[in-house]
């Protein structure tokens, strides 16, 4: 290819290109660490079916890295199809030129060449896309997937506000329940932020194994969504760490010595 004169593609490595089975393999052990966390909760059965997605991208992606043989060998008879019918009009046009009875019937068979070749032109087109928009079609409804599994990570920690925590108020009726202690929610909130930093990495094997700008575009707005939605996540583990850092610079300010005293 053309593109390979300005940039050669360099060996394979581990570390050169995003792997499907490491990363089925880091969701599998973040399940088992939200699940020992917290069981039973819905945060642990939201990774458990991510971890079924990333199962389902994977073999994806073996098939989106292969090609479309039946589809492929079509769009070659197709073409080959073109070119002969057009080899053949001109043909029939040189030889049947000095014989033709009429300048109608001459152009009545270069006319009825030129329709065929149209169709059959036509019909190429279409072969010759149909694998991309095949394997398109696939990657965007995995990505879609995604996309709603990053809202629902997101549900998850709409309510799990740092202040529920952090001060003691009287609760509605309608009021969050508050069952988590301070580290128990800095922990859930970093598991959600983990999930959405997965569910990132699952978009990006699409563009990895398919180079079609359509999924493109969609990996870059799965991935934007789990970056503005982790960012919110990380505002309130934030708030979490300066509410525990607080009372140790009071006591530090506190003892006799002030600051001095702490070495």
């Amino acid at each position: 290819m053309l593109s390979d004169l300005f940039f050669k593609p360099e060996p394979e490595s581990q570390y050169s290109a995003l792997n499907a089975t490491r990363i089925r393999g880091t969701l599998e052990r973040l399940t088992h660490r939200i699940t020992e966390r917290f069981p039973g909760s819905g945060l642990s059965q939201v990774s458990a079916g991510l971890q079924d997605v990333a199962s389902r991208i994977e073999s994806l992606c073996i098939w989106l890295s292969h090609p479309l043989w039946p589809i492929r060998a079509l769009a070659i008879l197709a073409g080959l199809a073109v070119l002969g019918i057009f080899s053949l009009a001109i043909m029939m046009t040189l030889n049947a030129g000095p014989q033709a009875s009429s300048v109608s019937d001459l152009l009545q068979g270069i006319e009825s060449a030129i329709n065929e070749i149209i169709f059959l032109s036509i019909a190429l087109y279409f072969l010759s896309t149909l694998e991309g928009r095949i394997k398109r079609r696939a990657a965007l409804k995995a990505l879609h997937r995604l996309r709603s599994i990053a809202h629902v990570v997101d549900m998850h920690q709409l309510s799990k506000d740092p202040n529920y925590v952090l001060t003691e108020s009287t609760p509605t009726a309608s009021s969050p329940e508050r069952q988590f202690t301070s580290f128990e929610l800095a922990r859930y909130l970093d598991y959600c932020s983990e999930l959405l930093s997965i569910t990132s990495k699952l978009a990006a094997l699409h563009a990895q194994y398919l180079n079609d700008p359509v999924v493109l575009n969609a990996v870059d707005d799965v991935e934007g969504l789990a970056h503005s939605l982790a960012a919110k996540i990380w505002q309130k583990i934030m708030i979490l760490d300066l509410a525990v850092q607080k009372p140790d610079s009071t006591q530090r300010n506190d003892s006799p010595g002030g600051l001095t005293t702490a070495h």
